[in-house]
């Protein structure tokens, strides 16, 4: 059985957790095609956006899968392990996440990791490795306490109880919530919508985001003016002005 399913339609590249009778934990083997997956829609040009989610009604990831654990043959070789959340940060492309259920240890990692956050409005989010005896790995910290504060991340991070999606929305650690029956087609909506602009803009603004995260306020707006500079001498952007003067559509093309 493949275990993640992968399919590119409409410049949209779908990615989807496809383990569900295992809450789709994540194996080695899942987090190589990952990796892999992540290559290839850098390198693809009719790749403008992704779209992650699990498979089934009840999670979108648990994290990695607790019975691989043990087959590292030292703590060593388990922190140099291919890592899936590493995969979705290095995505130089727009990912919306369809959080479809439980995202909970990596699973919740995972969804940090891309730049857009929708949910089922029965899922659950948590950070449960403390009740294991250990803590998480793919940026669970950073990621939780840039996006919901430090008092809501250590609630999560020490006590390890899920919230819900509804607390999820209120702390600002999703976009929107949305009826399970319309997740998906909600997601490919905001991916359709950024797969339609400029892409060089696009991914420009994504790394000026993530820039963004770590750099005093003087230092980000001189990168974000820079940036600002690379796109504004682009074709697509010679193409934005020329059509806004036209009062057409513009017709972007990556370059």
């Amino acid at each position: 059985m493949n275990h993640v399913l992968f399919e590119v339609r409409d410049q949209i590249a779908t990615l989807i957790l496809n383990r569900p009778e295992k809450l789709n934990a994540v194996t080695p083997e899942m987090a190589d095609a990952m990796v892999a997956h992540v290559k290839d829609c850098n390198a693809r040009a009719d790749v403008r956006a992704v779209v992650l989610t699990g498979a089934g009604e009840r999670a979108f990831c648990a994290g990695s899968d607790i019975a691989d654990l043990d087959g590292y043959d030292s703590p060593w070789t388990f922190r140099n392990r291919p890592d899936y959340c590493d995969a979705i940060r290095a995505l130089r492309k727009p990912v919306v996440c369809a959080i479809n259920g439980y995202a909970l240890g990596g699973g919740l990692e995972t969804a940090m990791s891309c730049d857009i956050r929708i949910a089922a409005d029965h899922a659950k989010l948590g950070a449960p490795e403390v009740k294991l005896g250990w803590i998480g790995g793919g940026g669970m910290s950073y990621m939780l306490a840039h996006s919901i504060g430090p008092s809501n991340a250590s609630l999560m991070l020490m006590g390890g109880d899920p919230i819900s999606a509804q607390q999820a929305l209120q702390w600002g650690l999703v976009s929107e919530l949305v009826p399970a029956a319309e997740l998906l087609a909600r997601a490919q909506a905001i991916a359709a919508t950024l797969a339609s602009r400029p892409p060089i803009a696009v991914e420009t603004a994504k790394a000026n985001v993530r820039a963004a995260y770590a750099m005093p306020l003087e230092m980000a707006i001189q990168y974000e003016r820079d940036l600002q500079t690379v796109c504004f001498a682009t074709e697509d952007a010679n193409e934005g002005r020329a059509a806004f003067k036209a009062r057409r559509p513009a017709q972007f093309k990556g370059r």
